[in-house]
């Protein structure tokens, strides 16, 4: 039996950057190895994490970080494939991009919309899409090494806004949907990444919406 191919784009959420160590969370701990895990033999989850990928915007001060414009080239170096589970927007929320809830919600329909044109011209909608709101950025982000890169009061107020805007994108782009933020919190060392507690968090409950929706028949 071929393997159900699951690929997993995101950013340093996805990477699994550990917020009081700076480094890479162990394979086990990151969300998507606790998906493998608890997935099982029958599929092969796919990590495409990149710290600092935004969705559709070209970051000047660092490099080649536009989601968008690898997101198609990444598809075809790992299809077949039968899920893409999405998760970006973090970075989008930083203060040199001044970007309303509107504008990351924007991007993400460019995003969708380039995604399910392939999906449906050149893969016979072989591929579905989780679409999943990141969590939200923390309170005791102030004080942290990001504060440079983040205005924490206005990035907290407009991510808390995004699971509603992705929610329409999922229900208009025929996507699964979850929102993070029901199920993780962000980590008070720097109020943007996931802990590793928090990162076996949220692979649990992709597993558990993966088995609700039935996504696929080989998912037990």
């Amino acid at each position: 039996m071929e393997k159900y191919r699951i690929l997993c784009f995101g950013d340093s959420l996805t990477w699994g950057f550990d917020p009081e160590k700076r480094n890479r969370i162990s394979e086990e701990k990151r969300w998507t190895g606790v998906l493998q895990n608890l997935l099982g033999d029958t599929c092969k989850v796919i990590e495409e994490g990149q710290n600092g990928r935004t969705i559709a915007t070209e970051d000047p001060a660092e490099g080649e970080k536009n989601g968008i414009k690898y997101i198609i080239p990444c598809i075809e170096s790992q299809k077949p494939l039968d899920l893409m589970i999405l998760m970006l927007g973090s970075n989008d929320l930083k203060r040199k991009f001044s970007y309303s809830s509107m504008d990351i919600a924007g991007e993400m329909q460019l995003f969708l919309e380039k995604v399910q044109a392939y999906n449906h011209f050149r893969m016979n909608d072989q591929m579905k899409i989780l679409l999943i709101a990141p969590p939200v950025i923390g309170e005791n982000g102030k004080d942290s090494w990001l504060e440079d890169c983040f205005d924490f009061a206005r990035a907290r107020k407009v991510s808390a806004e995004l699971s509603g805007w992705y929610q329409q994108l999922a229900d208009m782009y025929h996507c699964y949907f979850l929102d993070a933020a029901k199920v993780v919190k962000t980590s008070p060392a720097d109020g943007v990444h996931l802990d590793p507690d928090n990162q076996t968090m949220l692979g649990k409950a992709i597993y558990e919406k993966l088995l609700d929706e039935r996504i696929s028949e080989i998912i037990k």
